[in-house]
């Protein structure tokens, strides 16, 4: 797919939504059998190329928050600082809250809030990597859960648990 911005706008919040244009370019190929009028209506609408816009939101250093919504209600209703969990990652999944000295995961399905004092309980998402054992057991570093009874004694702690339950939620 080609993106091409057709505009940017800047907020005071700390974050910027881009008016993006994407070019579908799709191949159809059938895979047996032969093509009935539905499976055709939608083959020439995949291959007609037809454009998308889309506007998404950044950070100012340019990493992808989502929609101008979810920044919207991340940064201006709640007082987060969208980052990303790790650097290798394209999306940002976490964030610190100045007001409320928490840190917090998120994905599109769930959002919370961890601070000083904050502990994992049994069946909390932080305590599970969301992942089969046979896929951890080829991928061990993948597991950031976090143990039942681990207390967060400082932000760091609380920072640990938003990055297990952004990965778990994810």
């Amino acid at each position: 797919m080609d993106k091409v911005i057709l505009g940017t706008r800047k907020y005071k919040a700390g974050y910027e939504v881009r008016t993006e244009l994407y070019s579908a370019d799709f191949e159809v190929v059938s895979i047996e059998g032969e093509v009935d009028a539905d499976m055709q209506k939608l083959i020439d609408a995949i291959m007609a190329k037809e454009h998308v816009i889309i506007k998404s939101a950044y950070t100012p250093s340019g990493d992808y928050i989502g929609d101008s919504r979810r920044a919207y209600h991340l940064i201006v209703k709640r007082g987060i600082k969208p980052e990303k969990a790790n650097p290798a990652h394209s999306v940002c999944s976490i964030g610190f809250c100045e007001r409320e000295q928490k840190w917090y995961g998120w994905s599109h399905r769930a959002i919370w809030g961890f601070g000083v004092g904050s502990e994992v309980k049994k069946g909390d998402c932080c305590a599970n990597s969301g992942y089969t054992e046979e896929y951890l057991a080829e991928h061990l570093e993948d597991d950031l859960s976090l143990p039942v009874g681990f207390v967060a004694k400082d932000l760091t702690d609380a920072l640990k648990m938003a990055i297990a339950f952004a990965n778990s939620v994810g």
